[in-house]
C-alpha cells in the first residue's frame, strides 16, 4: 500500500460524487422535457436518471499482489465508482392537464417527466455533504503527509 492510497480513495469517492451532482442537475434541467426519447415513433418524456454507486474493482496492483501470495494487501479499499446510470423505468410520467400543449393527448393530458422536485433536492444535498466530507478526509490526510515530511528536517 502506498503512502497515496487514502488520497486516491477520496479522490474515487470525490469523482462519483460530482457525477452523482451532474446527473441531478440534469434531471432537475429537463424537468418539464415532455420529448425526451423517441420511442417507437413517438415522444417519450424524460425520465429520471439515478446513479449507481459500486466499489471499485481490484487494480492490477492488488490482482499482481494476490497473484504472489501478498493476500493481506487484499484487505485494503480500492475507493467507488460510477457502475451505470441507469433510467427510472418504474415510476410512472405524471399527468397534467393542459390541452393547449402541443403534446397532449386526446383528453388533454400531457405526460410529464417522472421527476419530484423535493427528492431530487434531497439526493443533491446528500451528494454534496459526502462530497465535501471527502474534501475534509483529503485534507485530513494531506496535512498528515505534511507533517510526516516536516519530521525528516
Amino acid at each position: 500500500m502506498s503512502i497515496f492510497h487514502s488520497l486516491n480513495t477520496s479522490t474515487s469517492a470525490l469523482t462519483a460524487q460530482r457525477t452523482r451532482m451532474d446527473v441531478i442537475s440534469s434531471n432537475m434541467a429537463n424537468i418539464e422535457t415532455t420529448r425526451g426519447q423517441l420511442v417507437n415513433g413517438e415522444w417519450e418524456p424524460y425520465r429520471r436518471r439515478t446513479t449507481r454507486l459500486a466499489a471499485r474493482e481490484n487494480q492490477f496492483k492488488s490482482l499482481l499482489n494476490e497473484a504472489r501470495g501478498k493476500q493481506n494487501q487484499k484487505a485494503t479499499g480500492n475507493g467507488v465508482v460510477v457502475s451505470r446510470i441507469t433510467r427510472d423505468y418504474e415510476t410512472p410520467f405524471k399527468l397534467v392537464h393542459d390541452p393547449s400543449h402541443p403534446d397532449a393527448n386526446e383528453e388533454g393530458y400531457v405526460s410529464m417527466p417522472n421527476i419530484d422536485p423535493l427528492r431530487e433536492t434531497i439526493d443533491l444535498m446528500s451528494a454534496t455533504r459526502s462530497y465535501e466530507a471527502n474534501i475534509t478526509a483529503f485534507n485530513a490526510n494531506k496535512s498528515m503527509l505534511m507533517k510526516a515530511l516536516e519530521i525528516g528536517r
